[in-house]
């Protein structure tokens, strides 16, 4: 990513606000602490200055955070880019192959979702990150894949810096005893100790900062390897998730449809240009896309009505009586009610509506049950952790066969409680279809 470009600009205070959240305060203060000290204990502890290794590798240290830093403000800052309110095609009558969006008064554009958390319709959205507080998408999918890169690579830097450093100023100078310290004076005299000791407020901070900086490379790490398989695809997180509903849908109903995902160049390279380019502007406008041949403009869109009708006839009529987010501690509202609830929807196994239709709250629990029970049919004994469990005389099969009530409840709550947030986020006392 060059960095011919800055894009962060302060022209909207607002955006300043984006800091005043746990999420960026966490990360900030992470990144501050492992620098700090990792600078700390190189120039006063493990490589002075005066040499010349010394010299690079606090120069390697500085270029870390300032390269993390930089890359996390633009990903912050830049932001996703946001469809713009009042959007619709060119042609009126491909209308008709998008979703319409009532917050934003627009049309969604192609690979664009709505963030209830900006309150936008985002281009390429890739998820919310709370990290950066702020969306991953089309202007800034570069920017955060490089802070998941970096951050890893300086974090384990600076581990090395904190290892060498207690290793360096305790186990050369100090064995400790079962009741008292003993200094190894032959050490001492061969390497003196510095000007600053090291004491044990050193080696507490050094170690809460290894601790840091370990938990951050594996974290960030597996953040990165997940990005980067989606970039290589040319895909987003959503999208993977509408290709994997869409191949469930042609199955599940027996249209005999073929999906083709129509963003992937088919080359991983031609993949990676699409997000990263030298010149640090992401390709096209955020609003129209290269298709693959055979493919055109809306055939994710045309994908996602397909889906979001199915959804509808799935549906069923609640009235809302409480405002309720569910946003913290869900199952603490009514659980009586969640429980009283499925079992209520259990009877409705054997009958059906004067339609002819089941309930959908039993359509979902059934769904839920096949892909259960064809997840455990696939991996039933041919895995190791089977042959150790029949090796201390347990049956795999009738632990699951005791677990599946329990996994049927909580994924039943799970689903009553995103059927509450729904209704909640679109009306507070009318009929919601």
């Amino acid at each position: 990513m060059a960095v011919g470009r800055s894009l962060v600009k302060f022209e909207n205070l607002h955006e300043l606000k984006r800091l005043c959240h746990w999420g960026p305060i966490i990360a900030l203060g992470v990144i501050t602490i492992c620098s700090t000290m990792a600078m700390i204990d190189a120039v006063l502890w493990y490589w002075p200055l005066e040499t010349p290794g010394g010299g690079v590798n606090f120069i390697m240290l500085i270029n870390w955070t300032v390269m993390i830093l930089y890359n996390y403000f633009n990903a912050m800052f830049v932001g996703p880019g946001y469809v713009p309110f009042g959007w619709k095609p060119e042609k009126s009558q491909d209308c008709v192959y998008l979703q319409y969006c009532k917050v934003c008064q627009s049309y969604k554009a192609p690979r664009s979702h709505h963030c209830r958390k900006c309150n936008r319709c985002v281009m390429k959205m890739d998820h919310h990150c709370p990290w950066i507080n702020n969306c991953c998408g089309y202007q800034n999918h570069a920017y955060f894949t490089l802070f998941l890169l970096l951050a890893p690579l300086g974090c384990i830097h600076a581990s090395f810096i904190f290892v060498m450093t207690m290793y360096t100023q305790l186990y050369n100078r100090i064995s400790f005893g079962w009741s008292s310290v003993r200094i190894d004076m032959s050490a001492a005299k061969r390497d003196p100790l510095p000007i600053i000791p090291f004491g044990l407020s050193a080696f507490a901070a050094s170690l809460f900062a290894l601790g840091l900086a370990l938990g951050t490379t594996i974290a960030v790490g597996m953040l990165f390897i997940i990005q980067m398989k989606v970039i290589l695809r040319n895909k987003t997180s959503i999208e993977s998730w509408i290709e994997e509903k869409a191949k469930d849908r042609i199955q599940y109903y027996h249209t005999g449809e073929i999906f083709i995902f129509p963003y992937d160049m088919g080359s991983k390279w031609k993949n990676i240009k699409q997000v990263f380019t030298w010149s640090g502007i992401p390709e096209g406008n955020g609003l129209e896309w290269p298709v693959k041949e055979g493919c055109h403009q809306y055939s994710l869109t045309v994908e996602q009505l397909k889906q979001k009708s199915d959804k509808r006839l799935r549906s069923v009529r609640y009235q809302a009586v409480e405002d309720y987010s569910g946003a913290c501690c869900p199952m603490t509202k009514d659980t009586g009610c969640m429980v009283k609830e499925f079992l209520t929807q259990l009877l409705m196994v054997k009958q059906e509506s004067e339609d002819g239709s089941q309930g959908i709250a039993w359509k979902s629990v059934s769904m839920i049950l096949n892909w259960i029970n064809q997840s455990m049919e696939k991996r039933k004994i041919d895995s190791p952790f089977t042959i150790f469990i029949n090796k201390w005389k347990f049956s795999f099969q009738n632990t699951v066969r005791y677990l599946k009530p329990c996994v049927y409840y909580f994924r039943y709550m799970q689903l009553v409680c995103y059927k509450r947030v729904l209704i909640s986020s679109q009306c507070k006392s009318a009929t919601v279809p």
